[in-house]
C-alpha cells in the first residue's frame, strides 16, 4: 500500500534551496544546511515557545552571513537550506534520529513526536532530496565545464552547551578525507587568531559529517566543514571579521 504524503511547502512558502553565485569562478562550493530558522507555514510554530524558534536548536545563527561574506570575497557559490533543520536536518541521512528529532538540549519538539512513515517521506522528498540533488547537479555542471569543487560547509555552535562553556572558537572538521583541514589547522596555527581546534566541539562520531561524505568523500573531493562560536558572529561586525578571517585562511590553505 502507497502511503498519501502530507503537502510539506505551500507555493507561498518557495523552493527549499537558496543559491547564489551560481557562476561563481572560486572551486569553493559553499554550503549551510542550517541557513534558516524558518519553519513552513503548515508547522505553526511545532508547539514551541518563541525563544526556542530563534535558539540554535531551530538554526546555525549567523552562519548564513558569513557564508554569504565568504561567498562574495571569493566569488564563490553558495548553497544553503531556507527551512529550519527542525523540520528536517539536511546534514543528516533519513535514516538518522536527528534528522527530525523529537527532543533537541533541553526542549522537546512537540510537532516531531510519533510523526508517520508518510510523515518523515514527505519532509525526506520536500526538503532534503531536493537540496541534495542541487548540490549534485552543481558539482556536475562544475565538472562537465572543467571548475575544480572543493566542498566547504558553514555552521556555528553555542558558546555553553548543557551548562559547559566550550573554550574552542573555531572548528575545523573532517571525516576520512583532511587533506584541506589539515592545512586550515596549519596556516591558523601561524597567525592564531583564533582558538582553533581539530573536530570541534564536534566530530564524526557525532554524525555531521554526513554532507562531506555525501559530496566531497564520495567524489574525491576536498572538504571541510568549519563551525564558528556563534557569539562571535551576534551581528554584521562580527559576521564581516569572521568572514574576512574564513576568506584568508581558505585562500592561504588552497594555495598551500
Amino acid at each position: 500500500m502507497v502511503l498519501a504524503q502530507p503537502n510539506i511547502l505551500s507555493e507561498a512558502d518557495g523552493d527549499c534551496v537558496g543559491i547564489e553565485r551560481i557562476d561563481g569562478r572560486s572551486p569553493v562550493l559553499l554550503v549551510c544546511e542550517h541557513a534558516s530558522k524558518t519553519l513552513p507555514a503548515r508547522f505553526g510554530d511545532l508547539g514551541l515557545p518563541s525563544d526556542a524558534l530563534s535558539s540554535h536548536i531551530a538554526w546555525d545563527p549567523g552562519a548564513l552571513a558569513v557564508a554569504r561574506g565568504i561567498s562574495q570575497a571569493l566569488d564563490a557559490t553558495l548553497v544553503y537550506q531556507r527551512f529550519s533543520r527542525l523540520i528536517y536536518d539536511c546534514n543528516r541521512p533519513p535514516s538518522s534520529a536527528g534528522a527530525m528529532p523529537e527532543s533537541s538540549e533541553i526542549y522537546a519538539i512537540p510537532g516531531n513526536k510519533n510523526l508517520t512513515a508518510a510523515e518523515r517521506l514527505a519532509r525526506t522528498d520536500a526538503l532534503y532530496v531536493p537540496f541534495h540533488d542541487a548540490i549534485r547537479g552543481l558539482i556536475r555542471d562544475r565538472r562537465a565545464r572543467g571548475q575544480d569543487t572543493v566542498i566547504v560547509t558553514m555552521h556555528s555552535f553555542t558558546p555553553v552547551y548543557h551548562g559547559r562553556q566550550r573554550a574552542v572558537e573555531i572548528g575545523i572538521l573532517h571525516d576520512e578525507d583532511s587533506r584541506l583541514a589539515d592545512r586550515m589547522l596549519d596556516v591558523a596555527a601561524d597567525a592564531p587568531l583564533y582558538r582553533t581546534e581539530r573536530n570541534q566541539p564536534y566530530g564524526p562520531e557525532d554524525g555531521v559529517t554526513h554532507t562531506l561524505i555525501l559530496h566531497g568523500l564520495s567524489n574525491g573531493l576536498r572538504n571541510v566543514m568549519i563551525e564558528v562560536r556563534n557569539d562571535l558572529i551576534a551581528d554584521d561586525g562580527g559576521q564581516g571579521v569572521m568572514a574576512d578571517y574564513l576568506t584568508g585562511l581558505l585562500q592561504q590553505s588552497l594555495e598551500a
